[in-house]
Formats: structure tokens, sequence, C-alpha cells
């Protein structure tokens, strides 16, 4: 008989958001701190790194705090500087902590690419490894994944679709 996790259940909020790209998912914790933002369409993609993250996760469904919302709210409407307002928290390896990080460093209206990320974290040759945690985002948008492309310009890959990230950077002023 496999032993059993005696590492007690996190408990995290669940609110949600209506974005002009689909219902956001914002998990907090009882500081209302962000722990994750993914999207109602990839709800099981989100609870699945969140218990790679966390282990056993107890989801609630509680609101996010009024400011979170409000930022968030400001952002789709087109004030890209709210983002940096949020609170957020993360758990990971400390490499995908190092690139998470780093992507709240990519300004909005500007992208870089996989191989530009890993030398800003110099780690120069760890471009798949930076594409791998890049895609174990969980904060997606506060973490601006999204600004991430391929070395020839293109979109690559979005956790959230591609049609989400074209979205993205187009109200980002990006030309896609």
């Amino acid at each position: 008989m496999p032993a059993r996790s005696t590492k007690p259940s996190v408990s995290f909020g669940l609110d949600r958001l209506v974005t002009p790209i689909g219902i956001a998912l914002l998990v907090t914790d009882a500081d209302g701190a962000l722990r994750a933002l993914d999207w109602e369409d990839y709800e099981h993609r989100m609870r699945e790194l969140l218990r790679l993250h966390y282990g056993a996760v107890d989801l609630s469904g509680r609101p996010a705090p009024t400011e979170m919302r409000t930022a968030l709210s400001h952002y789709f409407e087109g004030d890209l500087g709210q983002l940096s307002a949020i609170v957020w928290r993360i758990a990971g390896t400390p490499f995908q902590q190092k690139v998470w990080t780093a992507l709240a460093q990519i300004p909005a209206g500007t992208t870089m690419s996989y191989g530009a990320m890993a030398a800003r974290i110099e780690m120069p040759k760890a471009i798949r490894a930076v594409g791998h945690a890049n895609g174990s985002n969980p904060i997606s948008v506060v973490l601006p994944c999204h600004r991430l492309i391929g070395a020839d310009g293109s979109l690559v890959k979005y956790g959230g679709g591609l049609a989400r990230k074209r979205w993205l950077l187009r109200h980002e002023g990006v030309q896609v």
C-alpha cells in the first residue's frame, strides 16, 4: 500500500473575472496575493500546475481583493501599467522562479526571445529550459509569458492559446 502524504492541503480562494478574451480564474492566498491566473477553459491545467507546485490544493469560492480585480480590469481597458500593482507569490523550482521573476521585468509593448531571456538570467544555453519554465508559469498575464516569442519573431506557444497571446500582444501595442 503506498504511503499517504501527511502534508496538509493548501487552501486558496478562487474567483472569476470577465475579460475581453475570456473568463480569468484568479487564485489567491489568505493574504490576498495572487497565486495563479489562468483561463476558465484551461482550468484543468491550472489545477494541475497548482498541484505540482503546492501538493494538495483546496480551492474555494472567495473574491479576489478589490485592488487586484480593479488593476486587472484597468489593464484590459488599456492601462498597461496596472499589472505592477498586483501582489503575487509563486512556488516552483529556483530556476522557474528566476525565469518567472524575469518575465515581470519585460515592459509592456515589448517582446523578448527565449534565447534573450536565457541570456538575461545568465544561463545562455538554457533556452529550452526557459521555454519549459515559461510554459509552467502559473500567473498568466501578470507574469507576462505572452511576451516571450521565437527567435524568428513567431508567436510559438501560449498556454491560453495563440489567439489570446496575439490579442494580449496587440493590446500592448506589439505588431504581430
